[in-house]
């Protein structure tokens, strides 16, 4: 299993923190197509990977 740092990326803590930020909108916009959070959520279990689906609004 790979490592992912995505749980604590300092880049999705600025959008926690304003989602309306420029680097907040870049993070979620780049989460769209990064290899990295497409491996950390596929490494997450059903209820963990819903945490985050509802928390940024993703499709499943």
């Amino acid at each position: 299993m790979a490592s992912h740092n995505c749980e604590n990326c300092p880049i999705r803590a600025k959008y926690d923190k304003n989602p309306k930020s420029l680097v907040g909108r870049f993070w979620r916009w780049h989460i769209n197509f990064c290899p990295g959070w497409k491996g950390f959520m596929n490494s997450l279990d059903e209820e963990q990977k819903q945490f985050y689906v509802d928390r940024y609004n993703l499709k499943k």
